[in-house]
């Protein structure tokens, strides 16, 4: 039963990073010529001056649900772990993780919604950015941990607490 409880442990801390660097980190998509945009900057390198230069990304009301349900898929992973270890401690044998695995399905609804919008709208970044690019590693992150959040949520669902 410990070997379950870490890996369960393990397997939700990485969807908690996961979604921390897809979240925070600066390349939803990724221009040429060492340009990026993430879900709060439009990041651009300036050759001449040999710097940086961002600016706030536009006020897409899609861009702002995307931002919403990513930050809202954060805010569910990190109440679902503390809400695993409060059942871990304070549950009766054999009752079952419910309310984690209900917030944990409802992370993998927000990554998954955050990253398919990102990816419908992809057509109006391209036309603000004509010279092309490509999605970044941190789109591809929030679509690795949607499957994973999806994959935690059932095994809490169906965990039971044992002595």
């Amino acid at each position: 039963m410990s070997l379950l409880l870490l890996v369960v442990s393990a397997l939700h801390i990485l969807i908690l990073v996961l979604l921390f660097v897809a979240t925070l980190d600066k390349s939803w998509w990724t221009l040429p010529e060492k340009g990026s945009l993430n879900l709060w900057y439009d990041c651009t390198w300036n050759s001449t001056t040999q710097t940086w230069a961002c600016s706030n990304v536009s006020e897409n009301g899609w861009l702002k649900a995307v931002q919403a349900l990513m930050v809202l898929s954060l805010i569910l992973c990190c109440l679902s772990f503390i809400l695993f270890m409060v059942q871990l401690y304070t549950m009766r044998r054999g009752g079952l993780f419910y309310a984690t695995g209900l917030c944990q399905l409802c992370t993998s609804a927000a990554v998954f919604s955050g990253a398919l919008i990102y990816a419908i709208h992809v057509e109006e970044i391209l036309e603000k950015h004509p010279r092309g690019g490509s999605f970044g590693y941190c789109f591809a992150l929030a679509w690795v941990a949607f499957p994973l959040a999806l994959v935690s949520g059932i095994v809490y669902i169906h965990l039971r607490k044992r002595e």
